[in-house]
């Protein structure tokens, strides 16, 4: 029976703002996944999305949709880049599947059952964008202590997770299992952060929004963001369903692979709750760094800002090509530290490795070998001194990647594979073939050379195989290997190449790239889609969409009735939102309504306005909007509510 290897990304939130940042910690675990295939293993992949929450309920409502189909688009379009980046995950799962929130509600059933879960009140400051509350003294500067955001302060019926009372164990857990949690700043990041001064209980389900999974026994609570997302790692198995043999097989994970601002969810609160089930825990958790640019973290704030960076990961493969994307993620970047993109640093890269050593040595190789032996690989013939110390490097080498990706650290991999691509070109220049080959007497030396070359490509091809995905099986293919046959590391030794066997030459795989005029270039095309987007943004503001012809029976099913304006106010934190109350006859709602940019609230206060009362309500900012204000927009996005000519009873319906 094969070992079984279970890794997994966090999922992600799908915002639709995706950037190269986005696809770190997917691609490096795409690797681990690859490695561990061609290792023999059976490998198990998971990655996916996280989908409840009010911060995407808010999101869909100003796009004017409902939250599921709102989140579909975004969805395909984050495949369609785990597409291009050649990722190979096992299941994509949403939190939106039937399978997972059947899952959670009997996870939550479970929980509340064994006394793990009770039922209290919430108050404190909470972050929509981070899903995260906090207490007074966590706050920064009165924000958000992770993304430095504005919060708010509410106040709520809740379900709330004992945490407090798992301190102990997770501390003990820490010091039983050293590798538990690594890289080893983490351990005393939760230790002295968040363990010693004591956990407080957990709030698992929150009543101001309802998209999420509803609490199976009390209607009116969704369970909270943790609970749901977490538990994506094991509802992915099948636990709690009625097949449950991937979760046997799997589980427990062997690593999870997360960004550190949510280490803490997944070191602290997520074991928490493993405990409170009875299940084993995650062999490891592995909280990575940030990809930086210019000193910050990339995010939709920071990406707004940058003026001459290229950042979409289809920009950047349509561009260099998804090895060289990959490759950059994964070798420039210190694993476990922060790392810093820029497009000098990865066409640096792009030059020095893959140009200069991997290409060319394929390149020199492949002309050598069809200058001089006709395109057939010769065979084996007189040794020299030189060979010994590349044969030597060539054996070593999956014994010290192995030991690298053991140790979870992919760049050090990348660093042993090129080091042996490095000592083959400065083995080209120590036998120098293109001498032996004007001596008719050297020619059973010059054969020796060019096959010692052609099977240490071979062999940098195969241990490059988890982490390019294109480049390697073009090497295998120009040596008359067929890709597909290369699966696991069995041919991970020196001396497996027949003589004889035809080899091609190919175009250069990773083309030189002058540096400046390339940097000069990306800067006028960024700034170029800028203005671009901008253009574009300002044209939808005032554009008119023609929308299909209806029926007076689609008409009939608008209910339009005249509001009368008796309160209004700013909503707190937003700087479009009013909160607006309105009389309809004898029956007074609650409006948020976008117009604070165009209307003081006092002025509202006495205004008759038209208003559609027939709307499914809707939560913005925790507030219930009960309708919406009809308002007219002109070209330059100026708003006006519409009123009657002339004065008629509030709750009058328009017809």
């Amino acid at each position: 029976m094969k070992p079984k290897y279970y890794i997994t990304t966090p999922i992600y939130y799908p915002s639709g703002d995706w950037h190269l940042g986005h696809c770190y910690t997917t691609t490096v675990c795409d690797a681990f996944a690859r490695f561990n295939r061609m290792k023999g293993k059976d490998v198990f992949f998971l990655t996916g999305t996280d989908e409840h929450g009010q911060k995407i309920a808010q999101k869909a409502a100003e796009a004017g949709m409902q939250p599921k189909p709102f989140i579909d688009g975004l969805v395909d379009k984050l495949k369609e880049i785990w597409k291009l980046m050649d990722i190979s995950y096992d299941k994509f799962i949403r939190t939106t599947d039937e399978e997972h929130v059947l899952s959670v509600q009997k996870i939550f059933e479970k929980l509340y059952e064994k006394g793990e879960i009770y039922k209290s009140e919430y108050e404190g400051w909470y972050c929509t964008p981070c899903e995260s509350f906090w207490t007074e003294s966590q706050l920064v500067d009165g924000k958000c202590p992770d993304c430095g955001r504005e919060v708010t302060r509410e106040k709520e019926e809740s379900y709330f997770f004992r945490l407090s009372k798992y301190t102990d164990r997770i501390l003990k857990l820490y010091e039983e299992n050293p590798e538990f949690l690594q890289p080893k700043s983490r351990v005393n990041e939760m230790v002295n952060n968040f363990l010693k001064p004591g956990l407080s209980d957990l709030c698992v389900s929150r009543t101001s929004f309802d998209w999420g999974i509803p609490v199976s026994f009390d209607k009116k609570h969704v369970v909270y963001v943790w609970i749901d997302a977490l538990t994506n790692y094991i509802s992915a198995l099948g636990y709690g369903g009625e097949d449950t043999s991937l979760f046997d097989r799997y589980w427990p994970a062997d690593v999870h692979m997360t960004a550190k601002e949510i280490i803490r969810f997944h070191a602290i609160i997520w074991p928490a709750i493993l405990m409170a089930l009875d299940l084993p825990l995650p062999k490891q958790v592995y909280g990575h760094g940030w990809l930086l640019i210019g000193g910050d973290k990339m995010s939709k704030s920071k990406t707004d800002k940058i003026k001459t960076e290229l950042v979409h990961p289809k920009a950047l493969c349509d561009r260099y090509g998804s090895d060289a994307v990959r490759y950059f993620l994964l070798r420039e970047i210190p694993f476990g530290s922060d790392g810093v993109y820029t497009n000098e640093a990865l066409l640096k890269r792009i030059n020095a490795d893959l140009a200069n050593d991997l290409g060319n040595l394929a390149s020199r190789t492949q002309a050598m070998i069809t200058q001089y032996f006709g395109g057939t690989l010769p065979k084996f013939g007189e040794t020299g001194a030189e060979d010994s110390e590349l044969i030597a490097e060539c054996e070593a080498l999956f014994g010290r990647v192995d030991a690298a990706m053991t140790a979870l650290n992919v760049p050090d991999a990348l660093t042993e594979i090129f080091k042996v691509v490095q000592r083959a070109n400065k083995y080209i220049d120590e036998t120098m073939p293109w001498a032996l080959a004007k001596d008719e007497s050297k020619k059973a030396r010059l054969a020796t050379v060019l096959y010692n070359l052609a099977e240490t490509i071979r062999l940098v091809a195969v241990m490059l195989k988890p982490y390019l995905t294109k480049s390697p099986d073009v090497i295998l293919d120009s040596l008359g290997i067929d890709p597909a046959t290369v699966t696991d590391f069995s041919s991970a030794h020196f001396g497996v190449l027949a003589a004889g066997s035809t080899v091609k030459k190919t175009a250069p795989l990773f083309p030189r790239i002058d540096i400046n005029k390339e940097l000069a270039d990306v800067e006028k095309t960024v700034l170029a889609e800028k203005a671009a987007k901008k253009a574009n943004e300002k044209a939808k503001t005032h554009e008119r969409k023609q929308k299909p012809e209806i029926t007076i029976d689609d008409f009939d099913k608008v209910q339009l009735k005249v509001a009368l304006v008796l309160a209004a106010e700013k909503v707190e934190k937003s700087d479009r939102l009013l909160k607006i109350r309105v009389r309809l006859g004898d029956e007074e709602r609650t409006v948020v309504s976008g117009i604070q940019k165009n209307y003081a609230p006092e002025y509202l206060v006495g205004k008759k306005v038209v208003m559609v009362t027939n709307l499914k309500p809707v939560k913005l900012r925790g507030i219930e909007s009960q309708g919406m204000i009809v308002c007219a927009e002109n070209e330059e996005g100026k708003l006006a509510f519409l009123s009657p000519e002339t004065d008629i009873e509030d709750g009058s319906e328009i017809f």
